[in-house]
């Protein structure tokens, strides 16, 4: 991957999160993105945080770096949705979380990973962990949920 460093990605950093989306606005795209997912045989990847947040904004600037989004756009539907304020209290579009049987945020971004059938496979925020402090290893993470292998 070009972006060796979080410094490396283009700046400034997306803001994806959609501040002003109703409940059923949220609703209606979470829903539209499993339609999406079934026709296409991708996953859906619910991305839960906030635009105040550095991790969350280099996430999407990962997944929109020129190498790497057709890896995305062939195996994930991506929604991403505001859940927490500035000062980190996970207090907007609470009825996600509950869908998804998410209890409890530890950190954002938050990351539920499900098949096109609902499942889910993953409820998270390792692809932003110690782990993965690089551009290369938060798609390394990502790639563990593709429906198809990279480059295939």
């Amino acid at each position: 991957m070009h972006a060796k460093t979080l410094a490396d990605l283009p700046r400034p950093l997306p803001k994806p999160y959609d501040e002003s989306a109703t409940d059923d606005q949220v609703k209606a795209r979470i829903d539209a993105a499993f339609v999406d997912a079934g026709a296409g045989g991708k996953r859906v990847i619910i991305d839960l945080g906030g635009n105040w947040c550095g991790w969350c904004r280099a996430l999407d600037a990962v997944m929109d770096q020129p190498e790497v989004k057709p890896f995305m756009d062939a195996n994930f539907v991506v929604v991403p949705v505001d859940v927490a304020s500035a000062d980190f209290k996970i207090d907007r579009n609470l009825a996600v979380l509950q869908r998804f049987g998410v209890s409890k945020v530890e950190g954002v971004p938050w990351l539920i990973v499900a098949d096109a059938d609902r499942k889910v496979l993953a409820s998270t925020d390792a692809v932003t962990d110690d782990a993965h402090q690089t551009p290369q290893q938060m798609v390394d993470w990502l790639a563990l949920y593709a429906t198809k292998p990279a480059g295939g």
